[in-house]
């Protein structure tokens, strides 16, 4: 596997398109940005069937506890391997 020093590995889950993707995510990245890449991704993934009427969430999957918009990622616990969730 490639280390990629200034990204995280994870995996994303989307529960409404009960679909699961790994993704690499840039570390300085603010979590609203995250969030904005990864709701047109998964758009472009699923061929148009991802279109939240509303800004979706980012979760932990393990802990429930959702991501501060503001926060960066590497001020966060996400890290390689984390599970998070789209809603």
């Amino acid at each position: 596997m490639v280390m990629k020093m200034n990204k995280v590995l994870v995996k994303l889950f989307v529960p409404i398109l009960e679909q699961q993707y790994e993704i690499w995510l840039p570390l300085n990245k603010k979590i609203y940005n995250i969030i904005i890449l990864l709701s047109k991704a998964v758009n472009e993934l699923e061929e148009g069937q991802y279109q939240p009427n509303e800004m979706p969430i980012l979760y932990n999957k393990l802990t429930g506890n959702a991501y501060d918009i503001n926060s960066r990622v590497k001020d966060t616990d996400i890290r390689n391997g984390t599970e998070i969730v789209l809603i």
